[in-house]
């Protein structure tokens, strides 16, 4: 029983027996087209390019891994509804005496309607010096 073996030399003769291993850089199903641009410093840059090495990545995925996994806190400061109920009635009083301080400054007096809104005024400062204490305390 003889086996013949045969040795294959010529490259043409593999590439028709079909070879596993091509060489050359594997396929990416979902090649990376797009860019993002950042704007920072030099010295942030060089921190970055630190970082990145420190793990032992390129810059380009240190900063994906950080985009796409990093959770960032929104805080959204929202004042209560009293409190910005009190401040229009506090910008609307200063709108009045504003228009009284201008009238009084050019030496003209005032009228019985511009006293009786400076009296409202008056009681209704007064009403939220009370609204603010009961809401502090």
């Amino acid at each position: 029983m003889e086996s013949t073996v045969k040795k294959i030399t010529n490259t043409k003769a593999l590439a028709l027996t079909g070879r596993v291993n091509k060489g050359g850089r594997p396929k990416v199903p979902h090649k990376r087209r797009t860019a993002v641009s950042v704007m920072c410093t030099l010295i942030e840059k060089r921190i970055i390019e630190a970082n990145a090495k420190r793990v032992g990545i390129n810059p380009s995925v240190f900063l994906r891994n950080l985009g796409l996994n990093t959770r960032i806190e929104i805080r959204v400061k929202t004042l209560p509804k009293p409190v910005l109920e009190m401040r229009g009635t506090l910008n609307h009083i200063a709108a009045n005496l504003n228009q009284i301080a201008r009238r009084r400054n050019r030496s003209d007096d005032l009228n019985t309607l511009e006293r009786a809104m400076l009296n409202q005024d008056v009681r209704s400062l007064r009403a939220l010096v009370k609204n603010i204490n009961a809401y502090v305390s």
